[in-house]
């Protein structure tokens, strides 16, 4: 997203997180931009059952939280640390001057917002047919056609099937029937538990 130097020069500093640990709540007041360095993490809004509801998975070199850093809000979700990371964490007040420097860092910004929206709408679409195999499938083109959550050269899904049932809103035994079925009808492959996934609809 920013270059590591970049962030260190305008004042950033690393923050580790162990596993399972909160960066920020939904709700809270956002301070600081996150930029992830290392591992992975989550965010998610938490249902009053407890139930995670998966708005996205951040790898290295992606930011989390951004949204208050334009319309100076709370925190739409929460961030958890799914494995142990590393986190750069720069000032508010410095991301936006940083930004003020660097025009092109902001048009990147409004790339990524942009992308995020349009999967929501994507995703809202696919929920909306109420048919949990074009879900997943659907689910599964986009991720193909967008190179996030399956890796290029082994089309291996990096999401979780429970992952994929916090992301959808399925039931996870829903989304195991279905990934299941696909496996039989050859739309998918599982190797060793791994999911594999080759084709775009």
């Amino acid at each position: 997203m920013i270059d590591e130097k970049l962030l260190e020069e305008w004042g950033a500093e690393f923050k580790e997180f162990a596993k399972n640990e909160v960066i920020f709540w939904e709700g809270d007041s956002c301070h600081f931009y996150f930029q992830l360095i290392s591992g992975t993490v989550k965010w998610v809004n938490l249902g009053d059952d407890g139930k995670e509801y998966l708005q996205t998975i951040i790898y290295p070199n992606q930011c989390v939280g951004e949204l208050p850093l334009f319309d100076d809000g709370l925190y739409a979700a929460t961030a958890i640390a799914i494995t142990k990371s590393i986190l750069l964490r720069l000032p508010k007040r410095s991301f936006k001057s940083l930004l003020e420097e660097y025009p092109k860092i902001h048009f990147s910004f409004s790339r990524l917002l942009t992308e995020r929206l349009r999967f929501k709408f994507y995703l809202l679409n696919k929920m909306a047919t109420d048919q949990p195999e074009k879900l997943i499938v659907g689910l599964l083109d986009y991720f193909k056609l967008n190179q996030i959550h399956i890796s290029p050269d082994e089309s291996l899904v990096i999401l979780t099937r429970q992952q994929i049932a916090d992301l959808t809103g399925l039931r996870v035994e829903t989304v195991i029937r279905v990934i299941r079925n696909l496996h039989m009808s050859g739309k998918l492959k599982i190797k060793h538990g791994k999911i594999f996934y080759e084709e775009c609809a």
